[in-house]
């Protein structure tokens, strides 16, 4: 074991079968993990495709209402995180994860049956609790089984996912309007809704029979025993503390981890805005000369996720490479938000340099998997229930933010210039460059602090096993001198 742990550490690849049960662990995990994903990035993001298709005039939508259901959506999504990351701790993801999907492909689907902005906003807010447990529940569980070495490209393998069904969404929806718009009587944006319900639920069945939980506790038949056991010993061994228990809020408020990197994802989220926000998407539909085809507004925008995709696995693999320095992302954030911003508000009249700088924009989007892949490298010699409650704490830190914050900069009614949002991403990838320097300086102080308790632990075993060698000795030498 003890030898494993080192290998562990240095991030080798040799130990017998570790290969073998790597490319079993992705194709079980990244493939559920990631299709969940998918679709539950194509559910969210449809509705923007939506609103551009018809659902706007159909339902007479007014004023910032599409921002208010996106508010509720993050109001919902927000409450959920935490309890759905300790719902984890109790129940195996292989059964919640499939029960979460069931319940929002059902709410996805009743969506097409909606006649005001009212019903939306309902059917969002449990849709989004419901969706809560895809994200942070995902990570928890790619840091229970990875190592620091391979934890990177799988962060943004599963990342990328999600953009790939914000990018492929909108040519769905092309699809969708130009084949099915009218069917039965149904307009094209309310048959999207319906297929996205559906086609997510034999995903849920898939899950629900090959997903292995984690290493403590997996039953997967595609395991061996020997596979279960090299599972545990690639992690490290970790305190196990009930994360019900005011003993264990107690712990986790007196930590570092959990305020640092809760305010890196708050600021980080807002980095992502124009993005999250579909703000090129509203530049293009209310541009005051420039007129678009609903193709077009589809369209156009998928390139901005397909930077993010690239970007994200660019990044993930890098740091990976770079032995961690997930950091990096941080200050390639900052320098991306003041710059696009900048030359938004600079050229705002000239569309081509607009769309340039949205799409460049879309590589922020590099952060969901470096940074949440940062936290479980830190948090990797702590108790799994503080990661939980941590990565968890992260992104409702950072929706519970953006239930506001893309109202007052970035609403709809602001549109397409967006003036107060650009000086807004000014601000926070400042703010971002300066957070990451300082989680930076508290990692690194971390980092010796455990050295040098692991120095004086070994010094002490070794004192100890030289006062009883000692011990022994003078046992010996006693009888020796006795027997004479």
């Amino acid at each position: 074991m003890a030898n494993r742990f080192v290998q562990y550490v240095r991030g080798d690849q040799n130990l017998p079968g570790e290969r073998r049960l790597v490319q079993k662990l992705d194709f079980f995990i990244l493939t559920f993990c990631c299709l969940m994903y998918f679709l539950n990035y194509l559910d969210r993001t449809n509705l923007n495709n939506a609103y551009v298709s018809g659902m706007k005039e159909d339902l007479d939508f007014r004023g910032n209402q599409l921002n208010q259901i996106n508010t509720v959506f993050t109001v919902g999504y927000t409450i959920g995180q935490v309890p759905c990351n300790i719902a984890l701790y109790y129940i195996k993801p292989r059964y919640f994860f499939p029960a979460c999907m069931v319940a929002w492909a059902g709410l996805t689907m009743a969506t097409a049956a909606s006649q005001k902005p009212g019903d939306i906003m309902a059917i969002r807010f449990f849709q989004a609790i419901f969706e809560a447990s895809t994200f942070v529940g995902t990570h928890y569980i790619l840091g229970s089984w990875y190592t620091e070495k391979e934890l990177g490209k799988r962060s943004g393998i599963f990342t990328a996912s999600g953009l790939a069904g914000t990018m492929i969404g909108g040519f769905i929806q092309t699809g969708i309007h130009k084949s099915m718009n009218g069917r039965h009587g149904l307009a094209g944006w309310r048959w999207l809704f319906i297929i996205d319900g559906i086609i997510t639920l034999p995903v849920a069945v898939y899950g629900f029979m090959l997903f292995p939980d984690t290493p403590r506790n997996t039953r997967a038949p595609y395991l061996s025993e020997e596979e279960k056991a090299l599972a545990m010993s690639r992690v490290p061994e970790v305190s196990e503390r009930t994360p019900i228990s005011l003993r264990f809020l107690k712990h986790c408020f007196s930590t570092w981890y959990w305020y640092f990197f809760v305010v890196l994802w708050i600021i980080a989220g807002e980095t992502e805005s124009f993005s999250t926000n579909a703000l090129m998407a509203l530049y293009m539909k209310s541009h005051p000369t420039n007129r678009y085809t609903v193709s077009q507004l589809n369209n156009y925008p998928t390139g901005v996720p397909a930077v993010g995709i690239v970007s994200t696995l660019f990044w993930a693999t890098l740091t990976d490479f770079w032995g961690g320095k997930r950091y990096l992302v941080g200050y390639w954030i900052g320098i991306t938000g003041v710059i696009t911003a900048a030359v938004i508000l600079a050229y705002r009249d000239d569309t081509a340099v607009v769309f340039a700088m949205y799409y460049w924009a879309g590589s922020v989007y590099a952060c969901q998997a470096t940074f949440f892949a940062w936290a479980n490298d830190v948090l990797r010699y702590e108790e799994d229930s503080l990661r939980a409650v941590v990565i968890a704490s992260m992104n409702m830190g950072s929706n519970a933010i953006n239930a506001w914050w893309s109202i007052v900069f970035y609403g709809a009614s602001y549109a397409p210039y967006f003036t107060r949002g650009m000086w807004a991403m000014i601000a926070v990838s400042i703010a971002m460059a300066i957070w990451t320097a300082l989680l930076v300086w508290m990692h690194v102080r971390t980092e010796k602090r455990r050295a040098m308790q692991g120095s004086a632990a070994a010094a002490e075993k070794e004192l100890d096993f030289m006062d009883s060698r000692q011990g022994k000795g003078s046992v010996s030498a006693a009888v020796d001198r006795k027997s004479v």
